[in-house]
């Protein structure tokens, strides 16, 4: 049994190792977005920047899956299956209510298309 849980730990470690990998590598896309600038007097005027990184468009989603994810894990460790579940639900709020009340996101981005 210690095996399992032992086992399910590593698989759950290398997961998180290779989903860092994959989100840390940022391939150069031609995409560009608009962001929203009025000039003194007054005119609104877009203007063209860099696409934003993987992290920085999903930092909500990504923030509430690890802590979920995290939460799991520890839980599983802690309490078996029944504490994974307990574990994933405390995991998911408590990161919800940090990506959203205490560390909210302060920049929006515009994608505006011209045809």
């Amino acid at each position: 049994m210690k095996t399992r849980k032992l086992l399910f730990a590593l698989l759950m470690m290398s997961f998180f190792v290779g989903v860092v990998f994959v989100a840390g590598s940022v391939s150069a896309e031609a995409q560009s977005y608009y962001v929203r600038k009025v000039v003194r007097n007054g005119r609104v005027r877009y203007v063209r920047v860099k696409k934003p990184s993987f992290y920085r468009r999903h930092r909500n989603a990504i923030n509430i899956g690890a802590g979920t994810a995290g939460g799991a894990v520890l839980g599983g460790l802690i309490g078996g299956r029944k504490g994974a579940l307990i574990g994933a639900g405390v995991g998911a709020g408590g990161s919800a209510l940090y990506t959203y009340v205490w560390n909210p996101k302060k920049r929006k981005y515009i994608k505006v298309r011209r045809y």
